[in-house]
């Protein structure tokens, strides 16, 4: 069964097995003692930092093994912004950054700092942001920038030395969130702070890493502990690190091979999906991206369902559409991109993917897409609007229906009214303030606009062809 979900975790490496089953008979014992059990342990930590240092392009004592990425992540930027608490409290961070990174920084003045359709920043945008100009709290300074390497739903790669530059002119530290992308090389730039975790990789779950440059404030926010420089709390997990140490060093030595392979694959799949299924979105950007991930959007269909009949055969992916969604609203990822969200999947491919899979993926997808929407009675994706129609503008009440029911009612509606005339569409679900617009501009229709109704926010519509 073809696991293409490595974006959420990549299968263990036999690397990582191998190092783990062996650290287990021989780390066992506390590294912070002098006898001999306890010299046998530090000799392993010491040497996992070193590796991990090395891939990171760190010093060893730069860099301290966290419980998670998402601790890494909370450690970084919560030290960082308290030993700059004078300079303001404001941080700054990309608005597709990962939840962990968003969370962490909500605790501050955070400032958020939008992206194109294809899911990147500008440099000039983020030298704005690191100003206070724009939307940001007003009178503050700020402590701390925070940007991933690349995106963990569609792959697509920051200019992070770029923007390093810019922090470096403004007197700011940046951190990196570099969970996707560590395992196929070092990140460029002067980065501050960088964050990883070791499940992304192929390591085992539970293991993080946090590297602060030399000379960059901070100050930690845990309780006080001996133990990795007195940045993260509790007794080191050796086995697990010394794993996750081996594993990161195994990937990247693969990493090269692997990378070209697993890139002509994606683009396949990019090039592909969108002959193969009517009325698809593929998203992100297409050249300056991670080689393993592709991320589209299929109009008129309910993602969870999607996901479902991709799992019944035999394809374990993800997506980030708010239909599978806990909160039904859609990833905030792609609600910064201004991309469509109903029926999103995320296929990131693992190490050694064969192409016979990838084409099975090809062949099973547009006969499950079809099911799915024929089952919520979607139109059929590829008839035309039609050129003529009857009544003038109308009111379509979608109120209490989640995704994709407003589009798929829209789409049935539309050729119903004549050409200029408009449909105001109201509806409650936030995944239509994305697909409306989205849904206009693939079917070649005007967006007209929205606003605020008695009732949820009224959509408007304009018929053009």
């Amino acid at each position: 069964m073809p696991y293409f979900d490595t974006a959420s975790s990549a299968p263990l490496h036999p690397v990582a097995r191998q190092a783990l089953l062996a650290a287990l008979d021989e780390g066992w014992a506390d590294p912070a003692r002098l006898y001999r059990e306890g010299r046998r342990a530090r000799l392993l930590l010491d040497a996992a930092r070193e590796a991990a240092a090395d891939a990171v392009g760190c010093r060893p004592d730069e860099l301290i093994f966290t419980p998670s990425g998402t601790r890494a992540v909370h450690l970084g930027v919560s030290g960082a912004a308290a030993a700059r608490r004078r300079a303001g409290r404001r941080v700054v961070v990309s608005a597709v950054e990962h939840s962990s990174v968003l969370h962490a920084a909500d605790r501050f003045a955070m400032t958020e700092v939008p992206v194109d359709r294809l899911g990147r920043v500008s440099a000039a945008a983020f030298a704005g942001a690191l100003r206070g100009d724009g939307s940001g709290p007003a009178g503050e300074g700020t402590a701390l920038a925070c940007l991933q390497s690349a995106n963990h739903e569609t792959g697509t790669e920051q200019p992070v030395a770029e923007v390093a530059g810019v922090c470096r002119e403004a007197g700011v530290p940046l951190l990196v969130d570099a969970a996707q992308s560590l395992a196929w090389g070092p990140v460029d730039g002067g980065w501050s702070l960088l964050a990883a975790s070791a499940h992304k990789w192929g390591g085992p779950a539970g293991v993080g890493l946090l590297a602060v440059r030399k000379g960059v404030r901070f100050a930690p926010q845990e309780p006080a502990d001996e133990r990795e420089s007195g940045r993260s709390a509790g007794f080191e997990n050796l086995p697990a690190i010394v794993a996750a140490a081996a594993s990161l060093r195994a990937v990247r030595a693969e990493a090269a091979g692997e990378a070209a392979g697993l890139r002509a694959l994606v683009d396949r799949i990019r090039t592909r999906v969108p002959e193969l299924v009517p009325d698809v979105e593929v998203v992100g950007d297409p050249v300056r991206r991670l080689p393993h991930i592709v991320t589209f959007s299929c109009l008129y269909v309910d993602g969870e369902s999607l996901l479902h009949e991709l799992d019944r055969a035999g394809f374990s992916v993800s997506s980030g559409s708010s239909c599978t969604s806990s909160t039904l609203t859609p990833s905030h990822v792609l609600r910064a991109m201004g991309v469509l969200s109903e029926g999103n999947v995320r296929v990131s491919l693992p190490l050694g993917t064969a192409a016979a899979e990838v084409d099975r993926f090809l062949a099973v997808l547009p006969g499950l897409v079809s099911t799915v929407r024929a089952r919520i009675g979607a139109p059929d994706a590829e008839a035309p609007a039609g050129a003529a129609g009857s009544g003038g503008s109308r009111v379509l009440d979608t109120l209490g229906r989640r995704c994709p029911i407003p589009v798929i009612e829209l789409a049935k509606l539309l050729p119903r009214v004549p050409v200029g005339a408009t449909i105001t569409v109201l509806s409650d679900d936030e995944a239509a303030r994305l697909d409306i617009p989205a849904w206009c501009e693939m079917r070649g229709q005007e967006y007209a606009g929205e606003h605020e109704a008695e009732r949820g926010t009224a959509y408007l519509v304009r018929r053009v062809s």
